[in-house]
């Protein structure tokens, strides 16, 4: 009989620990990333699971024929970590011996230890499972998690509740025609466009709740901008006094983010060269008015009044930019025909929302405002829209008895991540992107 007792048993040195083995034989695994042989000696970079290892092979100091290994095989190598100046870390590791854990059957089909990756999105998408195997690929994805990890930390520290809400659901929560339709044991069932419903749900329980996880669109855009399944990043207030509570607490999250990543994710900001924000304060704007700006200062006919054109978004940015010196500016009291049904209308002028939209160097990242929280009024809209209270039941139910004001957004990650790394593409930071033509890998 075999105990578990839940004792790990690695002999493998972390790759942030070798600078304090200076002098020491260790063990290190991971994937051999590049080999540059050289005249009686060779580099043998090893991909480790966070940073590239630069380690060395010497005919006096190494018991094996470096013909034996191949790039991206697994490898776990023995070795002494010894000082070098001229390695970026300080050090690197005469490897002793090596173990071969396992070796590519087949030629890579594309180059991926190059610096960066000379390949059309397409090549870079078809063979993602290699590709993100790139150093500067995986950094992309090493640093969303980092975002991730500064959200729920701050929002966590603000006393919100994570909650997982279904994907499978009855109906959607925007409506229209842009819902991925299934069947259920023989029922019609559709996948989330958010977590709308349930998130106002979980204000009546917890008063603040949030959510990272993905959402469906049947949006039939084939846009840098869009995808059919991306990561909503979601948070849902209670016992708010105006819509303006939701937009302090973003700035306030994103301020705390940006603050996390530059203490824990140097690593990845340096190797990816990002120009990070500085956030003290995002100026906020009234939509009319901000259409009426950007026409006045591009000398543009302003063409649609109930939404932006993308162009119209990145004008915007580069004018606040320079009247305000800020990268992110809140858009304020969108249309009501431009919003959901539960989105609450300004008492001033009901052909308005108390909503919003946040864009961050010329993209919408974020929309959020304030929901209907009396049943009469939620009721009435509906009606007002051809609705059918009846289908919305469960979800009218939280309004029937009792909810407090409330509100809140959701924020794109991949659209967040392209944004923040300048990228011109969400799909360059969406692991496996869905949109109108992919469904594979």
């Amino acid at each position: 009989m075999l105990n578990i007792n839940g004792t790990i048993k690695n002999n493998s040195v972390e790759p942030e620990e070798l600078g304090n083995c200076i002098g020491k034989e260790i063990k290190l695994q991971g994937a051999i990333y590049k080999i540059r042989l050289m005249s009686g000696f060779a580099f043998v970079i090893l991909r480790s699971k966070q940073k590239l290892v630069q380690c060395v092979y010497g005919e006096e100091f190494s018991n094996f024929n470096i013909n034996e290994l191949k790039e991206e095989a697994c490898v776990i190598i023995t070795g002494e970590v010894v000082a070098e100046e001229r390695s970026r870390t300080g050090y690197e590791v005469r490897i002793k011996s090596v173990q071969v854990l396992s070796t590519p059957t087949e030629e890579l089909p594309v180059v991926i230890n190059n610096k960066k990756l000379d390949l059309s999105i397409e090549t870079l998408l078809d063979y993602r499972p290699l590709t993100l195997r790139n150093e500067k690929e995986r950094a992309i994805f090493k640093l969303q998690e980092g975002i991730c990890r500064g959200f729920r930390t701050f929002l966590t520290e603000q006393k919100f509740t994570e909650i997982h809400s279904p994907k499978i659901v009855h109906s959607g929560a925007e409506g229209g025609a842009n819902i991925f339709k299934m069947d259920y044991f023989g029922k019609e069932a559709y996948l989330a466009q958010s977590p709308q419903f349930y998130k106002q749900t979980m204000v009546g329980v917890y008063e603040r709740v949030f959510e990272i996880a993905p959402v469906y669109r049947a949006e039939k855009h084939d846009t840098s901008r869009h995808l059919n399944e991306y990561i909503s990043v979601d948070f849902e207030m209670g016992y708010i006094e105006s819509f303006y509570d939701l937009m302090q607490m973003e700035t306030r999250m994103l301020r705390s983010c940006i603050e996390y990543i530059r203490k824990e994710y140097s690593y990845e900001l340096e190797l990816l060269s990002v120009h990070m924000p500085e956030i003290t304060e995002i100026p906020s704007i009234k939509f009319a008015e901000a259409k009426e700006l950007i026409s006045k200062e591009y000398h543009r006919e302003i063409k649609d009044m109930d939404d932006f054109e993308p162009e119209e978004e990145k004008l915007l940015y580069e004018v606040i930019k320079k009247k305000a010196g800020c990268e992110f500016v809140f858009v304020t009291h969108y249309p009501s025909k431009k919003r959901p049904f539960y989105a609450m209308e300004d008492p001033e002028n009901t052909e308005e929302t108390l909503s919003f939209d946040l864009l961050f160097r010329g993209l919408e990242i974020t929309t959020g405002g304030q929901r209907i929280h009396n049943y009469q009024e939620q009721v009435a809209k509906m009606l007002s829209r051809g609705m059918t209270p009846e289908l919305f039941e469960s979800y009218l139910m939280i309004h029937k008895y009792g909810m407090p004001p409330h509100g809140g957004l959701g924020l794109g990650l991949e659209r967040f991540t392209s944004r923040l790394l300048e990228l011109p593409n969400v799909r360059y930071c969406s692991l496996f992107p869905r949109d109108l033509k992919r469904v594979t890998p």
